[in-house]
């Protein structure tokens, strides 16, 4: 047998799993759902250890050894023999919101369950095996252990904080506060020590691993499953005067209708379409770590395939293959579907940007705008015209060549208009410094202003063909807009206005640019070819060699290796399962069949040509019918008791983890791209503010990517699929850009919590310090003499003793203080006159009389003013004599 032994962060709760391995194809999973302290857990072990020692007669070796040591489960896989259990064996912390960390998997393993006596071969498992491996684990997959990534920062602030009167619970009394699945505040009953914390279901759009899961979702504790995004997570600092801003970016891809460029276009049956990518950008304060007490932001935008029936044919061999149209859908009865997805998860209004071209000598993209626009107006027909699905067309390609035209002008535009319809969300209500100074464009703002802050209401969604480089570029646009409106929102800023070439754009632009790179690898096979630069008409000449190699790279990803690479995606997600006696995934002409069900049964009951959506859903808009309180969401959610000094809702221990030894590195994610550091100019006589515009020859990273910057891009630390975090328990990278110095620690046999060893790079630490260590030029501006002469030294000396002669008096001074202001020694001074503004608000602690006067008597003691020693004193002393003496 295997018992695989699973812990909490802090190792004091443990569950055991039992898998059998008797069984050669099925798979016998036994969890006795009992939770066990660390010596239940110790002597559990010890018990089968001996048992199995004797059993076997070999007194002299161990009956239980450790196989592998792991940070959790990515699920178990059957081809034609028996099953695979996928554990992750390698981590990478990559973000942190809330104080919840955000973790990249680095590497994995696989291990055959059944014993070698049991096992029954089969002479195609290995190849099965090696295309399952195909789609590496360790290239842009999240986990997160208490966040849910599979939906948004709204969702789970929202819909995770119900009231508690909605919901069941043990006692009748209860507060009318918020429930809040994370932590421990307003959560206990009256009288009692009870705290409820509501869990929600994965939203399986955006999970890879649930078809590995399902086969032991409804037999193992919900403790036990871990569910992975796939797409992209970057995490900046943006500082502003000090005050540390955290800049998140969360792709979540899609594993329905998944696959690559030119093998999944267009949508499935079921509405699904291709390359379908939702981003949200994150911005909170990181100075405060509570999602109760904090402040945080987040914005929602989508990009995926035009949602109809298209392809296009790479049999030619040509760059653009021609796009035809498979099937005629005169009532838009896949574009419904994708649309009836969309108001349930984001509301109203539903905004198509379409960057397609409109004009072209050969009918060649203009095909899918026609259809398009016949499938939005047939389904506005039916919408109320305050919820309708608004269209925006706007030949980017064109205006980039005309040279009348700003094409990033135009999109400013397109994105002010956008961000003010759907609005974003942020956790509490509008600052009082945006009363006092009200700005016109804050007024006109849409969504949904509720008492705790604002929601968003309906979402962008923006394609072209590829949904790669022109998609990137525009939601980059409006990724900026929305981001000046959540700087505002926060206080941060006196406008909602952001300019290009300050340091937080510029360090917004290079983290959606890593975020475009990444996620046109996955599915277009190279990285972007276009980018903002290029929008901008500041790209350096050597680029245009770049987008042409990028191009190349892209054509021979799409011509020679997508087709498996489409394979691997097909038997990863369960799209495809391996049958006896039928054909092989190799064996198949066409995947079409596999993700198009309809076309092998047909369905009894067909949806309605005008009511298209699903009933309920226009009663809540412009809300998402996801987050509105009815029977269908509550079913989703389950809520578990907690002890309110258990592990899993105390935050500070969580986060912080005082029982162990840690480092400022490994906590406060000092690696991480900073502002200050890494794109703010180094002369000290700049502007320190991240917000104001700065010449291409100024700024720490420049736009041009001058020769003189070459030794501040040492210190770049890219934010890709690559990147930001510090060095971890798990992974130890350099400060090199790249990650060839990067040395992970081999967990094996070796506990988890073992020391982290910093490895760097002699030639890289080298000019760090020549950065680190300026000369006086540089930071002062002037060159000092080597020796002041004698009228300075008389001078600075004087200044010396008047300083000195002032400490004196202020001693004195001190002697004679007042007791009544010791009775203020902690004298809290609010920040903001305005307490509802005011996110550092504390109370002071309350302590009892004798602790004052024990805490007076040590001031007293410390200025030399011993208090005499009472009767009590003598008696404590002489016992304490007599004890440890006599």
């Amino acid at each position: 047998r295997y018992f695989l032994v699973g812990s909490n962060p802090a190792e004091t709760k443990y569950r055991v799993l039992k898998i059998d391995r008797t069984e050669p194809r099925d798979l016998v999973i036994i969890d006795d759902k009992h939770v066990y302290t660390q010596q239940e857990v110790r002597e559990l072990l010890g018990r089968l250890d001996l048992g199995n020692r004797t059993k076997i007669a070999q007194k002299g070796s161990s009956g239980l050894s450790r196989a592998v040591s792991a940070f959790g489960v990515v699920g178990f896989v059957r081809f034609l023999e028996g099953y695979y259990i996928v554990l992750i064996t390698k981590r990478r912390k990559m973000a942190d919101i809330g104080g919840h960390a955000i973790y990249k998997i680095e590497d994995t393993n696989m291990i055959y369950i059944p014993n070698d006596s049991v096992r029954v071969t089969h002479p195609d498992e290995a190849r099965y095996l090696r295309i399952f491996q195909n789609v590496d684990l360790s290239s842009n997959f999240y986990f997160s252990y208490s966040y849910d990534l599979s939906h948004s920062l709204q969702y789970n602030l929202t819909v995770l904080r119900m009231p508690l009167e909605t919901l069941k619970t043990e006692t009748t009394q209860t507060r009318q506060e918020s429930f809040d699945i994370f932590e421990d505040e307003g959560l206990s009953t009256q009288g009692g020590s009870g705290v409820f914390g509501i869990c929600s279901k994965p939203y399986e759009k955006y999970v890879w691993n649930g078809k590995l899961l399902e086969v032991v979702k409804n037999t193992v504790h919900r403790d036990w499953l871990l569910y992975i995004i796939h797409g992209f997570c970057g995490q900046s600092k943006l500082l502003i005067y000090g005050r540390p801003i955290y800049v998140t970016l969360i792709a979540r891809r899609s594993s329905k209708f998944a696959g690559t460029r030119f093998l999944k276009r267009g949508a499935n049956c079921k509405g699904d379409v291709a390359n379908e990518v939702e981003t949200e950008q994150i911005l909170y304060d990181a100075s405060v770590m509570s999602f109760s007490a904090g402040s945080y932001s987040s914005y929602v935008q989508v990009r995926g395939s035009v949602p109809l029936y298209w392809s296009q044919d790479i049999s030619t061999m040509m760059p653009k293959p021609p796009i035809t149209l498979d099937q005629a859908d005169p009532f838009a009865h896949v574009a419904a579907l994708h649309f009836d997805q969309m108001l349930q998860r984001f509301g109203s209004p539903i905004i198509i940007l379409n960057l397609v071209k409109e004009r072209e000598k050969r009918k060649h993209e203009r095909i899918l705008s026609e259809e398009l626009v016949a499938a939005v107006r047939y389904l506005n027909q039916f919408l109320p015209p305050e919820h309708a699905i608004i269209y925006i067309p706007w030949d980017m390609a064109k205006y980039t060549k005309s040279k009348l035209c700003n094409v990033l002008d135009r999109l400013n535009v397109i994105a002010e208009s956008v961000v003010k319809k759907t609005g974003f969300f942020v956790n509490r209500p509008d600052s009082y410094c945006s009363i006092l100074r009200p700005d016109e464009k804050w007024n006109e703002l849409g969504g949904c202003v509720v008492s705790t802050g604002r929601l968003q209401t309906g979402v962008l969604r923006t394609n072209c063909v590829d949904c790669l480089d022109r998609t990137n570029t525009a939601q980059f646009m409006v990724g900026k807009c929305a981001l000046a409106y959540q700087l505002y929102s926060l206080g941060l800023i006196d406008k909602p206005n952001l300019q290009f070439d300050t340091d937080a754009v510029r360090l917004f632009e290079e983290l959606y640019e890593d975020h475009g790179d990444t996620l046109s690898l996955q599915y277009g096979g190279s990285q972007l070819v276009h980018r903002v630069k290029t929008y901008r008409k500041i790209a350096p000449w050597t680029q245009h060699s770049k987008d042409i190699m990028q191009t190349l790279s892209r054509y021979y990803s799409n011509a020679f290796s997508d087709a498996d690479r489409q394979d691997s995606i097909n038997l990863f997600l369960g799209v495809f399962k391996p049958t006896e006696g039928k054909p092989h995934l190799w064996e198949l002409p066409t995947d079409f069949y596999l993700h198009h069900k309809n076309t092998l049964s047909l369905s009894q009951t067909r949806r309605s040509y005008t009511y298209w959506w699903t009933a309920g859903v226009l009663k809540h808009l412009p809300l998402p019918f996801d987050e509105v309180t009815c029977a269908e969401n509550i079913r989703k959610l389950t809520v578990k008791k907690f002890h309110k000094y258990e592990e899993e809702i105390d935050i500070h221990n969580e986060f912080f983890r005082p029982y162990e030894l840690s480092s400022f590195d490994e906590t406060f994610c000092l690696a991480m791209t900073n502002s200050t550091r890494d794109f703010m100019p180094k002369n000290v006589g700049i502007d320190p503010s991240p917000f104001t515009v700065r010449k291409p020859d100024e700024t720490g990273k420049s736009v041009l990517g001058n020769k003189s910057n070459r030794e501040e891009t040492v210190l770049q630390r890219k934010t890709a699929a690559s990147a930001p975090p510090p060095p971890s328990e798990e992974a130890v990278s350099s400060s090199s850009e790249d990650d060839s110095g990067t040395d992970k620690e081999d967990e094996g046999a070796v506990s988890q919590r073992s020391t982290p060893v910093k490895v760097t790079d002699t030639g890289d630490n080298t000019k760090i310090t020549e950065n680190v260590v300026q000369s006086t030029k540089d930071v002062y501006g002037i060159n000092l003499s080597d020796v002041p002469s004698e009228d300075d030294l008389t001078i600075y000396a004087r200044f010396v003793q008047l300083g000195q002669s002032q400490h004196k008096q202020d001693k004195s001074s001190q002697q004679f203080c007042s007791k009544q202001h010791l009775d203020r020694v902690i004298n809290l001074i609010p920040i903001s006159s305005f307490s509802q503004d005011n996110i550092y608000e504390v109370q002071p602690p309350r302590v009892d009389r004798k602790s004052i006067e024990i805490f007076h008597a040590h001031i007293q003691a410390g200025r030399g003013n011993m208090q005499p020693l009472g009767k009590d004193d003598f008696l404590m002393y002489r016992e304490y004599i007599r004890n440890r003496y006599m």
